[in-house]
């Protein structure tokens, strides 16, 4: 395949990483899409997009498209891929990757059907680290994963207000669903064991605070052709705090929070092995203040801004030398500041050509949702529950 030709779906504040990605990887963005045409004209201004148009429809009957990029509210994700998919497109669509795993199953299908890739937006197990750790994973210096614990936990972090993100009929649900970046990382390094059962506990405080409320978010678009806001919903949960187990005995804590009484915001996976444990982390200095080079104390690496959007980086092994644990810092290249998102929409690209193995699946996604799908009950009935498939 030479220089591929991309289609995007979705002008909102995600759209951005999906075209600067896509360019950076050396492909051609031809068209954009998005309900709210201005919104598309101001994107394919800023990149040079040639196409601008109001539907999928329109996008493949004028468009020349070798796959199709998907970065519209969860509620489109499903329906966009199963039509791109069925009209032999190749797909790369943000996360979650549904509203459900039984979308994410007509996803799956849809993908198998047609032979064509599908891929998810779950940008960490491309950041250098990640690849780094799951290597040492991979060449048997861990052993089996016993145990491992996922964690995104903010402040102050609940997106917009009565937008899409905080309305469970688009979103699905609300932190643990946004946040599913860590619970997909540490089943990674896991190698994506059967789950058996889920028990979860969601919370609501701070729905309403506006001190809690972030400036990220958007307003969902009207889904009839006259137009018009939606009226502002937040039923969904801004924590969740689960344990999954697995049909292998390991099991998986899962922590996510949009609003927690934490010291900052931390995006992290732990885990134990049989012979070693690791852990990979991201401290952010948002609502937290400043971070400064110090605070690293040897253990990771500071971003060279160290204002409001510095961040820090931890990414260690622990492994057992002469009859004592000692810990070893992965070495890991540059790239840290997009959190792998050029990495993954690059690995999208070159599984396109058959250059590389995709680095996440649709199975793996479907096994992922069911495992969401479980959250939610458990945490809605109180009880534990089995993980279906």
């Amino acid at each position: 395949m030479a220089e591929p030709k991309i289609g995007i779906i979705g002008a909102g504040g995600i759209a951005p990483s999906h075209i600067e990605g896509f360019l950076a990887a050396g492909a051609e963005v031809v068209a954009i899409a998005n309900r709210t045409v201005s919104k598309a004209q101001s994107l394919a201004g800023r990149y040079a997009i040639p196409l601008v148009c109001s539907s999928l429809d329109e996008m493949l009957a004028k468009a020349p498209l070798d796959a199709v990029t998907i970065a519209a509210p969860t509620f489109m994700h499903a329906p966009l891929a199963v039509q791109a998919l069925r009209a032999g497109l190749h797909v790369f669509c943000e996360k979650p990757p549904a509203l459900n795993a039984h979308e994410a199953e007509a996803m799956a299908d849809a993908a198998a059907r047609s032979g064509k890739v599908l891929m998810f937006n779950f940008n960490n197990r491309a950041r250098p680290e990640a690849q780094a750790m799951m290597e040492f994973i991979q060449r048997g210096g861990v052993g089996r994963i016993n145990s491992a614990q996922a964690a995104w936990v903010r402040q102050m972090g609940i997106p917009g207000y009565g937008g899409w993100f905080t309305n469970k009929k688009y979103a699905g649900g609300g932190a643990m669903i946004d946040l599913i970046h860590m619970a997909d990382l540490a089943l990674y390094f896991m190698d994506f064991p059967k789950p058996d059962y889920v028990l979860a506990s969601n919370f609501y405080n701070f729905q309403h605070d506006e001190a809690f409320r972030s400036d990220y978010g958007e307003q969902i678009e009207a889904e009839s052709s006259s137009g018009g806001g939606q009226k502002a919903v937040m039923d969904v949960e801004t924590a969740c705090h689960a344990m999954v187990t697995f049909k292998t005995g390991q099991c998986l804590m899962i922590r996510s929070s949009w609003a927690e009484m934490v010291e900052r915001e931390r995006a992290s996976v732990t885990f134990q092995g049989a012979w070693a444990g690791g852990t990979l982390e991201r401290i952010f200095s948002t609502q937290g203040g400043p971070l400064v080079a110090d605070t690293t104390d040897g253990f990771g690496r500071a971003a060279a801004d160290n204002g409001k959007n510095s961040y820090i980086d931890r990414c260690k092994l622990f492994v057992l030398d002469n009859g004592k644990i000692i810990e070893r810092s992965l070495v890991f290249g540059a790239g840290q500041d997009d959190m792998g998102r050029r990495a993954n929409v690059a690995n999208f690209v070159k599984a396109m050509r058959g250059e590389a193995r995709p680095l996440n699946t649709p199975n793996q996604a479907v096994r992922l949702m069911k495992i969401i799908d479980a959250i939610y009950e458990s945490a809605a009935t109180k009880q534990p529950v089995s993980v279906a498939g």
